[in-house]
């Protein structure tokens, strides 16, 4: 496949030119970025012209650029209160976008994934576009170029939510009718914003706001030098 990706790589230049922001290749994937307002137009031409042919789409997601290209952990300084940034508060998680520092990399918050396959070339294709509004996070809804889809826009909106103008049924998926907020949005409160109980005057269930969850800080693992893996390494050999 690695002998195709040049004519590949043309084959894109040269039909989405004026459409095509970025186009990359990296550990044996290749990304191309298209602007929003072409996103539904690309991907119907990248499934029906022959030269493509990808007519199986494998996985949509939704990704939240805050704090990308940001260092969150700075394990050198650790002590009995945790990890540095961790335990300032700093992260992401613990500010909204429009308080982000300075270094934020990422011009625009929210971005769709798509990945492609096309079993007439045999080649694989990832695609992205950025919503161009962080308050309301909008693309094309791609259900009617690839119907599989469906569930994975509903859990892209339902997640991060990320609203798929044209989805036929776009709903919540795997969090609870009740649920307040979107769960992988980096600034979503690792405590939640409602706790759920059986209420027995009422017999039912029940939606309160956090009272009773103490805020937390994810303290992430770290990969310490072992002595013992170089040692069996050399035992093997």
């Amino acid at each position: 496949m690695s002998e195709q990706l040049p004519a590949f790589f043309e084959k894109l230049k040269s039909r989405f030119d004026d459409r095509i922001q970025q186009l990359s290749y990296q550990l044996g994937e290749c990304t191309i970025q298209v602007d929003s307002a072409h996103w539904h137009d690309v991907c119907r031409a990248l499934r029906d012209d022959a030269e493509f042919a990808f007519s199986i789409a494998v996985d949509l997601s939704g990704v939240d650029y805050l704090g990308y290209g940001e260092v969150e952990w700075e394990t050198d300084d650790v002590s009995s209160q945790g990890f540095s940034r961790g335990v300032e508060g700093l992260g992401p998680g613990r500010f909204a976008w429009e308080n982000r520092p300075e270094a934020e990399r990422s011009p625009t918050r929210f971005a769709v994934v798509l990945h492609l396959l096309s079993i007439r070339h045999n080649m694989r294709l990832r695609v992205r576009t950025f919503c161009p509004d962080e308050a309301l996070p909008v693309v094309a809804s791609l259900v009617d170029v690839w119907p599989g889809l469906n569930w994975f826009e509903r859990e892209a909106f339902d997640l991060f939510g990320i609203v798929f103008e044209g989805h036929p049924d776009l709903r919540r998926i795997l969090t609870d009718y009740g649920f307040v907020g979107y769960p992988f949005r980096k600034d979503f409160p690792l405590i939640g914003n409602v706790e759920v109980r059986y209420d027995l005057e009422k017999g039912r269930v029940v939606y309160e706001p956090v009272t009773s969850v103490e805020p937390r800080v994810l303290v992430p693992r770290v990969v310490r030098e072992d002595s013992r893996y170089q040692q069996a390494r050399s035992e093997q050999s």
